[in-house]
Protein backbone atom coordinates (compact mmCIF):
# COMPACT_ATOMS: atom_id res chain seq x y z
CA UNK A 1 0.00 0.00 0.00
CA UNK A 2 2.77 2.05 0.76
CA UNK A 3 4.55 1.37 -2.37
CA UNK A 4 1.45 2.22 -4.29
CA UNK A 5 1.52 5.88 -2.44
CA UNK A 6 4.88 6.57 -3.15
CA UNK A 7 5.14 5.20 -6.99
CA UNK A 8 2.18 7.86 -7.40
CA UNK A 9 4.56 11.00 -5.76
CA UNK A 10 7.26 9.72 -7.73
CA UNK A 11 5.33 10.29 -10.99
CA UNK A 12 4.19 13.31 -9.70
CA UNK A 13 7.54 14.54 -9.24
CA UNK A 14 9.15 13.01 -12.73
CA UNK A 15 7.85 16.42 -14.23
CA UNK A 16 7.21 19.22 -20.02
CA UNK A 17 6.55 21.84 -23.25
CA UNK A 18 2.78 21.33 -25.16
CA UNK A 19 2.23 20.79 -28.35
CA UNK A 20 0.32 23.01 -30.07
CA UNK A 21 -2.53 21.35 -31.22
CA UNK A 22 -3.21 17.67 -29.82
CA UNK A 23 -2.82 18.04 -26.28
CA UNK A 24 -1.88 14.54 -24.62
CA UNK A 25 -4.62 12.29 -27.35
CA UNK A 26 -4.46 9.33 -27.23
CA UNK A 27 -2.63 9.23 -23.99
CA UNK A 28 -4.54 9.86 -20.44
CA UNK A 29 -1.69 12.18 -19.09
CA UNK A 30 -2.20 15.61 -19.46
CA UNK A 31 -0.47 18.25 -20.39
CA UNK A 32 -0.31 21.52 -18.82
CA UNK A 33 -0.79 23.37 -22.42
CA UNK A 34 -4.74 25.28 -22.06
CA UNK A 35 -6.49 26.50 -25.81
CA UNK A 36 -5.60 29.63 -26.62
CA UNK A 37 -7.91 32.78 -25.43
CA UNK A 38 -11.14 33.27 -27.77
CA UNK A 39 -9.94 29.46 -29.76
CA UNK A 40 -12.13 26.54 -29.94
CA UNK A 41 -10.57 22.80 -29.08
CA UNK A 42 -12.37 20.20 -30.15
CA UNK A 43 -11.60 16.12 -29.88
CA UNK A 44 -12.93 12.99 -30.45
CA UNK A 45 -11.70 9.29 -29.80
CA UNK A 46 -13.16 6.11 -30.17
CA UNK A 47 -11.65 3.32 -27.91
CA UNK A 48 -12.97 -0.06 -28.18
CA UNK A 49 -11.47 -2.58 -25.05
CA UNK A 50 -11.39 -6.23 -24.14
CA UNK A 51 -12.48 -6.20 -20.35
CA UNK A 52 -10.96 -8.59 -17.85
CA UNK A 53 -12.82 -10.17 -14.77
CA UNK A 54 -15.91 -8.42 -15.46
CA UNK A 55 -18.73 -11.08 -16.57
CA UNK A 56 -21.23 -10.66 -18.21
CA UNK A 57 -19.81 -7.90 -19.68
CA UNK A 58 -16.59 -8.57 -22.44
CA UNK A 59 -16.42 -5.06 -24.04
CA UNK A 60 -16.99 -1.86 -24.24
CA UNK A 61 -16.43 0.92 -26.91
CA UNK A 62 -16.17 4.55 -25.62
CA UNK A 63 -17.14 7.36 -28.52
CA UNK A 64 -15.85 10.34 -26.42
CA UNK A 65 -16.31 14.62 -27.37
CA UNK A 66 -14.46 16.84 -25.96
CA UNK A 67 -14.83 20.89 -26.26
CA UNK A 68 -12.50 23.37 -25.10
CA UNK A 69 -12.65 27.51 -25.22
CA UNK A 70 -9.74 29.77 -24.13
CA UNK A 71 -10.13 32.04 -21.56
CA UNK A 72 -7.83 34.69 -20.80
CA UNK A 73 -5.00 34.30 -18.01
CA UNK A 74 -4.07 31.18 -19.34
CA UNK A 75 -7.59 29.57 -18.02
CA UNK A 76 -9.64 26.93 -20.53
CA UNK A 77 -13.04 25.64 -20.23
CA UNK A 78 -13.71 21.64 -20.87
CA UNK A 79 -17.09 19.99 -21.51
CA UNK A 80 -16.76 16.32 -22.63
CA UNK A 81 -19.36 13.46 -22.52
CA UNK A 82 -19.01 9.98 -23.68
CA UNK A 83 -21.13 7.69 -26.07
CA UNK A 84 -20.28 4.20 -24.74
CA UNK A 85 -22.02 0.25 -25.39
CA UNK A 86 -21.08 -2.32 -23.26
CA UNK A 87 -21.05 -5.61 -24.86
CA UNK A 88 -22.12 -8.45 -22.60
CA UNK A 89 -22.09 -12.70 -22.90
CA UNK A 90 -24.51 -14.38 -25.02
CA UNK A 91 -28.00 -14.73 -23.83
CA UNK A 92 -27.07 -11.27 -21.85
CA UNK A 93 -29.03 -7.85 -22.97
CA UNK A 94 -26.06 -5.26 -24.49
CA UNK A 95 -26.64 -1.59 -23.34
CA UNK A 96 -25.54 1.47 -25.11
CA UNK A 97 -25.72 5.39 -24.50
CA UNK A 98 -24.55 8.88 -23.02
CA UNK A 99 -22.31 8.62 -20.52
CA UNK A 100 -21.36 10.57 -17.17
CA UNK A 101 -20.99 14.55 -18.39
CA UNK A 102 -18.03 16.20 -17.56
CA UNK A 103 -17.47 19.73 -16.80
CA UNK A 104 -13.86 21.43 -16.07
CA UNK A 105 -11.65 24.43 -15.45
CA UNK A 106 -8.04 24.42 -16.56
CA UNK A 107 -5.51 26.67 -15.34
CA UNK A 108 -1.67 26.74 -16.69
CA UNK A 109 -0.03 28.73 -13.53
CA UNK A 110 3.32 28.42 -15.09
CA UNK A 111 4.98 27.98 -18.44
CA UNK A 112 8.36 26.35 -19.02
CA UNK A 113 11.24 28.84 -19.93
CA UNK A 114 14.79 27.41 -21.10
CA UNK A 115 16.55 29.03 -18.47
CA UNK A 116 14.76 27.70 -16.04
CA UNK A 117 14.90 24.62 -14.61
CA UNK A 118 11.23 24.52 -13.27
CA UNK A 119 8.83 22.66 -14.90
CA UNK A 120 5.32 23.85 -16.86
CA UNK A 121 2.83 22.96 -14.58
CA UNK A 122 -1.06 23.41 -14.35
CA UNK A 123 -4.15 22.26 -12.75
CA UNK A 124 -7.26 21.11 -13.23
CA UNK A 125 -10.79 20.60 -11.75
CA UNK A 126 -13.83 18.43 -13.18
CA UNK A 127 -17.19 17.69 -12.17
CA UNK A 128 -18.79 14.40 -13.35
CA UNK A 129 -22.54 14.55 -13.30
CA UNK A 130 -24.46 11.43 -13.59
CA UNK A 131 -26.77 11.99 -16.75
CA UNK A 132 -25.71 8.07 -17.85
CA UNK A 133 -27.79 5.86 -16.76
CA UNK A 134 -26.36 3.44 -13.65
CA UNK A 135 -29.39 0.76 -13.80
CA UNK A 136 -27.44 -0.06 -17.53
CA UNK A 137 -23.60 0.84 -16.05
CA UNK A 138 -23.41 3.73 -18.41
CA UNK A 139 -23.03 6.15 -15.60
CA UNK A 140 -21.75 5.92 -12.09
CA UNK A 141 -24.91 7.16 -10.25
CA UNK A 142 -22.76 9.87 -8.72
CA UNK A 143 -21.37 13.46 -8.39
CA UNK A 144 -17.78 13.40 -8.86
CA UNK A 145 -15.18 15.84 -7.65
CA UNK A 146 -11.48 15.25 -8.98
CA UNK A 147 -8.30 17.32 -8.79
CA UNK A 148 -5.35 16.51 -11.40
CA UNK A 149 -1.65 18.56 -11.00
CA UNK A 150 -0.25 18.70 -14.06
CA UNK A 151 3.51 19.24 -14.75
CA UNK A 152 6.09 18.73 -17.92
CA UNK A 153 9.75 18.87 -18.25
CA UNK A 154 11.30 18.85 -21.63
CA UNK A 155 14.40 16.88 -21.95
CA UNK A 156 15.75 18.16 -25.42
CA UNK A 157 13.60 20.30 -28.12
CA UNK A 158 11.89 17.14 -29.00
CA UNK A 159 11.40 15.35 -25.86
CA UNK A 160 9.14 15.64 -23.11
CA UNK A 161 7.77 13.84 -19.78
CA UNK A 162 4.41 14.62 -18.27
CA UNK A 163 3.12 13.84 -14.90
CA UNK A 164 -0.41 14.50 -13.22
CA UNK A 165 -1.14 13.33 -9.61
CA UNK A 166 -5.04 13.38 -9.21
CA UNK A 167 -7.27 13.18 -6.49
CA UNK A 168 -10.98 11.89 -6.61
CA UNK A 169 -12.44 13.95 -3.37
CA UNK A 170 -16.30 12.11 -4.31
CA UNK A 171 -17.58 9.63 -6.28
CA UNK A 172 -15.45 7.30 -8.17
CA UNK A 173 -13.40 7.29 -11.49
CA UNK A 174 -15.75 4.82 -13.64
CA UNK A 175 -16.74 5.16 -17.60
CA UNK A 176 -18.80 2.75 -18.29
CA UNK A 177 -17.12 -0.49 -16.46
CA UNK A 178 -13.96 0.66 -16.51
CA UNK A 179 -12.28 2.63 -13.92
CA UNK A 180 -12.16 2.15 -9.90
CA UNK A 181 -16.31 1.96 -9.25
CA UNK A 182 -16.55 0.18 -5.97
CA UNK A 183 -14.61 2.97 -3.96
CA UNK A 184 -17.03 6.31 -3.11
CA UNK A 185 -14.18 9.39 -2.88
CA UNK A 186 -10.83 8.84 -2.03
CA UNK A 187 -9.16 7.78 -5.26
CA UNK A 188 -5.38 8.79 -6.25
CA UNK A 189 -5.04 8.55 -9.42
CA UNK A 190 -1.21 9.33 -11.60
CA UNK A 191 0.31 8.80 -14.92
CA UNK A 192 3.25 9.28 -16.55
CA UNK A 193 3.65 10.17 -20.02
CA UNK A 194 6.68 10.54 -22.65
CA UNK A 195 6.42 11.78 -25.67
CA UNK A 196 9.10 12.52 -29.04
CA UNK A 197 8.39 14.21 -32.16
CA UNK A 198 10.13 12.15 -34.59
CA UNK A 199 9.15 14.50 -37.23
CA UNK A 200 7.43 18.37 -37.42
CA UNK A 201 3.93 16.32 -37.89
CA UNK A 202 4.75 12.84 -36.45
CA UNK A 203 4.86 12.33 -32.50
CA UNK A 204 5.55 9.37 -31.10
CA UNK A 205 5.25 8.17 -26.77
CA UNK A 206 3.96 6.12 -24.28
CA UNK A 207 2.58 6.16 -20.97
CA UNK A 208 1.60 4.70 -17.68
CA UNK A 209 -1.33 5.81 -15.71
CA UNK A 210 -3.04 4.04 -12.32
CA UNK A 211 -5.10 4.49 -9.78
CA UNK A 212 -5.37 3.70 -6.59
CA UNK A 213 -7.91 3.43 -3.09
CA UNK A 214 -7.43 3.58 -0.05
CA UNK A 215 -9.22 0.45 0.94
CA UNK A 216 -5.77 -1.52 0.04
CA UNK A 217 -7.95 -3.93 -2.16
CA UNK A 218 -5.47 -4.38 -5.52
CA UNK A 219 -9.21 -5.85 -7.43
CA UNK A 220 -10.71 -2.23 -7.15
CA UNK A 221 -6.97 -0.51 -8.48
CA UNK A 222 -6.29 0.37 -12.00
CA UNK A 223 -2.72 0.11 -13.45
CA UNK A 224 -2.46 0.57 -17.71
CA UNK A 225 0.15 1.20 -20.29
CA UNK A 226 -0.29 2.85 -23.44
CA UNK A 227 1.73 3.44 -26.55
CA UNK A 228 0.68 5.49 -29.15
CA UNK A 229 0.94 8.78 -31.20
CA UNK A 230 -0.01 11.80 -33.08
CA UNK A 231 0.03 12.86 -36.99
CA UNK A 232 -0.54 16.65 -38.30
CA UNK A 233 -2.80 16.43 -41.24
CA UNK A 234 -2.23 20.35 -41.21
CA UNK A 235 -2.59 23.46 -39.71
CA UNK A 236 -5.28 22.64 -36.77
CA UNK A 237 -5.97 19.15 -38.13
CA UNK A 238 -4.48 15.68 -36.71
CA UNK A 239 -5.03 12.34 -35.62
CA UNK A 240 -3.91 10.53 -32.65
CA UNK A 241 -4.04 6.39 -32.73
CA UNK A 242 -2.97 3.78 -29.70
CA UNK A 243 -3.00 0.68 -28.52
CA UNK A 244 -3.59 -0.14 -24.33
CA UNK A 245 -3.23 -3.10 -21.68
CA UNK A 246 -3.09 -3.49 -18.54
CA UNK A 247 -4.11 -4.81 -14.74
CA UNK A 248 -6.32 -5.40 -12.48
CA UNK A 249 -10.60 -4.82 -12.79
CA UNK A 250 -10.69 -1.20 -13.29
CA UNK A 251 -8.60 -1.58 -16.48
CA UNK A 252 -9.03 -2.96 -19.61
CA UNK A 253 -7.24 -6.16 -21.29
CA UNK A 254 -6.41 -4.84 -24.14
CA UNK A 255 -7.70 -1.91 -26.15
CA UNK A 256 -6.94 0.02 -29.27
CA UNK A 257 -8.07 3.62 -30.07
CA UNK A 258 -8.72 6.29 -32.67
CA UNK A 259 -9.01 9.80 -32.69
CA UNK A 260 -8.77 13.45 -34.26
CA UNK A 261 -8.34 16.65 -32.28
CA UNK A 262 -9.49 20.56 -34.39
CA UNK A 263 -8.40 23.60 -33.36
CA UNK A 264 -10.65 26.61 -34.72
CA UNK A 265 -10.48 28.93 -36.19
CA UNK A 266 -6.95 27.87 -37.15
CA UNK A 267 -8.01 24.66 -39.45
CA UNK A 268 -10.60 27.19 -41.46
CA UNK A 269 -8.50 30.15 -42.02
CA UNK A 270 -4.84 28.97 -42.46
CA UNK A 271 -3.26 26.38 -44.60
Amino acid sequence: MQISIRLLLLLACSLSLAGPLLAQLPFYTDDPAVTEPGKWHFEFFNELDALQLQYPNVKQNTANYKLNYGLPHNLELDVDAPYLAIFRAVGTQNSAGRGDTNLGIKWEFRKQTRDSRIPAMGASLYFEFPTGDSRQQLGSGLTDYWLNLIAQESLSDRTRINANLGYLFAGNSSTGVLGIQNTRGHVYTGGLSVLHDFTARLTLGGEIYGGYTNNGDLAKSQFQALAGGQYTLRNGLGVSFGVLGGRYIASPRVGGQIGFAVDFPDVIHKP
